[in-house]
């Protein structure tokens, strides 16, 4: 089990650092896009689709680190307030019910990929790019937080021990 462990918190760190560079790289387009309309008066056709459609990809394949360093937003004002096995059986409960949204949501957002691959769908823009390319961050990123979870719940048996 420390095995699963050790490699899903492997690839949680280099999904956090893909989301990293996603966010620097959808910054240096915000500045290269300002440039180019103010300074140059130039059009930006794909700029904008491209910094949203990165950040979204960042929050979503960065969420496994977020929760790999216990980052998420968290109530702890009960959970401070109980004994340590309460604590931890409170802490399974809730990751296992996040489990299982997280399922559901990896699994319909795989749907919707292969969806928008099988049937070459592409946006609605000048730039025309493919959907499934902004879609697939969705699945990877969830099913990658899936995968964290059961880590987490791993850790919590452990510590139970």
């Amino acid at each position: 089990m420390q095995t699963y462990v050790r490699i899903v918190s492997g690839l949680s760190r280099a999904a956090g650092l893909v989301s990293v560079a996603l966010l620097a790289a959808a910054l240096l387009i915000v500045c290269q896009m300002v440039a180019m309309r103010y300074l140059l008066r130039a059009s930006t056709v794909w700029q904008t689709e491209f910094v949203v459609y990165s950040v979204v990809a960042a929050t979503f394949l960065g969420s496994a680190w977020v929760l790999m360093e216990k980052g998420h937003v968290n109530v702890d004002l009960l959970p401070g307030a109980l004994r340590p096995r309460s604590r931890v059986f409170l802490e399974a409960l809730s990751g296992l019910f996040s489990l299982i949204f997280c399922a559901l949501l990896a699994w319909s957002g795989w749907i919707h990929f292969e969806e928008a691959w099988s049937k070459g769908w592409t946006t609605a823009t000048v730039w025309a790019l493919p959907l499934w390319i902004p879609l697939l961050p969705l699945p990877l990123g969830i099913g990658l937080l899936c995968l964290q979870y059961v880590a987490e719940l791993i850790k919590l048996r452990d510590e139970l021990r």
